[in-house]
């Protein structure tokens, strides 16, 4: 496989689960009008369902590659994936919808923490955070095209041809590894599945200072993408009234936003990955105080301003997760499997819990939104910068 179809491969990937995700946000009301008429509100249970389910599952899947393989546990994993869409297909209940999307999120847990440790075990360094940020382009590319796609599903099939959707979509990437992808773990580097190895594995991340303060920031970063996935459809229906374009607005915003991805690429290997961090977060928090100052002066912020605003969200992601995930692995490559569920695990649990109450505090503006961001760029920002004096005093390896 050459290097190209191999980063192709890996993006579809884990393009499972932004896609898992966003092609769900025009379902959202047909959903609760279908299913839970007497309580449309739990509609977003959706989707943090099938975060927890990820982030559960997100622990496990690293050990099991270490143990049996890459190929094995992404083939499982895939199989477990289409399995639970096919329930959610057919269900009829809002709480078997819950559920099959809490293991399809189990599933998707695979693809996830399985590519990162399978470029783990082809790169390493700054030629690793090229390799990944150009994967993470599916934060920015996978929004972009899922909700509009999702929308014209749901126009001709309804919103349980998303869940068909997905298993056609895992279907053909696992078909493409199972054809085209060896075995990147030789049986000479494998971890037996023994939990007193996994806890040795977690002790040695979280006494790594830098290890620990990436998964700081991750979470943090993790947490302003769920925040503005919980909140952007009401923003957009009850304060700009546009939810009929909806999807187009946020999938043109995300496009744009792609460029982030080739611009980190591209700059990476000259910069460095925590002076691009450091960087786009204090960029996001100019911004946000901006947005917040002109929403406080004027009663409400344009829809233009607001819109520039999402789409460098959106351009932060691809120029800091990909980053923070090969800082934080870059000293773990020995427990690669492990490192990748561990960091996967927590920022992805912790990053809903942080999201959710936010999502509670819409109230008709976007100061809960805008402010909540303001406040997670802020810390973040402050981590980063504490990282630069732990790293500057630790040896030299």
């Amino acid at each position: 496989m050459g290097r190209v179809e191999f980063i192709a491969l890996m993006a579809m990937m884990f393009a499972t689960i932004a896609f898992s995700i966003d092609a769900m946000l025009p379902a959202l009301p047909d959903i609760a009008r279908e299913l839970t008429p007497e309580e449309p509100t739990r509609a977003p249970l959706i989707m943090t369902s099938f975060v927890l389910g990820m982030g559960i599952g997100t622990f496990f899947t690293g050990p099991l590659s270490d143990a049996f393989g890459r190929r094995t546990v992404m083939v499982c994993g895939a199989g477990l994936y289409m399995a639970a869409s096919a329930v959610a297909w057919a269900s009829s209940t809002f709480e078997i919808v819950l559920a099959a999307r809490i293991i399809q999120g189990l599933g998707a847990a695979g693809p996830r923490v399985v590519s990162i440790a399978i470029i783990r075990d082809l790169y390493a360094g700054r030629e690793m955070a090229k390799i990944v940020s150009i994967v993470m382009i599916i934060f920015t590319l996978v929004p972009g095209f899922a909700p509009t796609l999702g929308y014209f599903i749901i126009a001709t099939e309804g919103w349980r041809g998303i869940f068909a959707a997905f298993i056609v979509f895992s279907a053909i990437s696992v078909l493409w590894l199972g054809l085209r992808l060896p075995e990147t773990l030789a049986r000479a580097d494998r971890r037996p599945f023994r939990p007193r190895l996994m806890l040795a594995a977690v002790r040695e991340m979280f006494a790594h200072p830098i290890v620990r303060l990436s998964i700081v920031v991750q979470t943090l970063c993790m947490s302003m993408l769920f925040t503005v996935l919980m909140l952007i459809q009401p923003v957009y229906e009850q304060i700009y009234d546009k939810q009929d374009t909806f999807h187009f607005w946020f999938g043109g915003i995300a496009l744009v936003s792609a460029g982030a991805s080739f611009l980190n690429a591209m700059l990476v290997m000259r910069l460095g990955m925590r002076r691009l961090i450091t960087v786009a977060l204090a960029v996001q928090i100019v911004l946000s105080l901006t947005v917040l100052i002109q929403n406080e002066t004027h009663g409400t912020t344009t829809f233009a301003i607001f819109a520039f605003w999402q789409a460098y969200l959106f351009f932060q992601a691809g120029l800091t997760i990909g980053n923070l995930n090969a800082i934080a692995m870059e000293p773990m490559g020995h427990i690669a499997g492990m490192a990748a569920s561990v960091i996967g695990s927590v920022s992805t649990v912790l990053a809903a819990a942080i999201a959710s109450p936010i999502g509670l505090l819409f109230d008709g503006t976007i100061r809960p939104l805008v402010g909540a961001i303001f406040v997670m760029a802020c810390c973040a920002f402050l981590v980063m910068r504490y990282m630069g004096r732990v790293e500057a005093r630790l040896p030299a390896e």
